[in-house]
């Protein structure tokens, strides 16, 4: 009779035998080597054919080829996660650049607008100090200030006068023409500007009346004329010497 591997008690082993037996995890089992339980031998076994059965699946396959396979998908994700997060920087890049276009386009609009306010108060400053000086017309603003802005434009904050192109600086006796000359000149071009005593050239009719004539510079070599000067000098003393000093 083949011997038992396990006994759960001492009492269940036969008398003879009970030397051959250890007690161990509270059973009594067969002291000798190699042996092993028959349900741990069974729970072996269906351990080891289930491993094989899974080792199977991998017959054939390079573990090396399996390592360098998922290194090369891992930068393939790296670099895919890359391109998506440069796109998405682009597009955030797109919209702030859109953002700013308009902002810009506001502020620049503002800032222009407010240049030309700017621009237009100082010239019509200036103009109105200067043709004040010699007499001009209260009603006249609207007309010599209309004339200055399209004559005189800013530079270095200092109004300077241009030809109708533009871009040509319009030239006086020492140089670029200076508002004061600009104002002079207007004395004797549009006299309806300034006051009858001011007015380029008005000078007494010579009839006994008191009407007044309009007439050009005669001081002006365009429009050179020594009587006029001198019956100016004698009717209005003032108004000749700024007309000779602006011509």
């Amino acid at each position: 009779m083949p011997l038992k591997y396990k006994y759960p008690n001492k009492q269940e082993i036969p008398a003879e035998q009970q030397a051959l037996y250890i007690e161990r995890d509270g059973a009594w089992l067969l002291d000798a080597e190699g042996v092993v339980d028959k349900a741990k031998h069974e729970e072996f076994r269906t351990n080891n054919i289930a491993l094989t059965n899974q080792l199977k699946r991998f017959e054939g396959i390079d573990p090396d080829a399996v390592r360098q396979l998922a290194e090369e998908n891992k930068s393939l994700r790296t670099a895919t996660l890359s391109e998506d997060a440069k796109r998405e920087m682009e597009k955030q890049l797109k919209a702030s650049k859109s953002s700013f276009d308009k902002q810009l386009v506001a502020v620049t609009g503002e800032r222009d607008a407010l240049t030309g306010r700017l621009t237009a108060i100082q010239i019509d400053q200036a103009v109105v100090t200067e043709a004040t000086k010699r007499g001009l017309r209260a009603t006249a603003l609207p007309d010599i200030t209309s004339r200055a802005r399209t004559a005189f434009k800013l530079v270095n904050g200092v109004p300077q006068a241009f030809e109708a192109d533009g871009q040509t600086a319009r030239m006086g006796k020492d140089g670029p023409m200076t508002l004061a000359e600009w104002v002079d000149a207007l004395v004797s071009d549009a006299p309806h500007l300034f006051e009858a005593n001011a007015g380029g050239g008005a000078a007494g009719s010579g009839s006994g009346g008191a009407g007044n004539r309009s007439v050009k510079n005669p001081f002006r070599k365009e429009s050179w004329n020594l009587t006029e000067q001198m019956k100016l000098q004698k009717s209005d003393p003032q108004l000749a010497a700024r007309l000779k000093a602006s011509a």
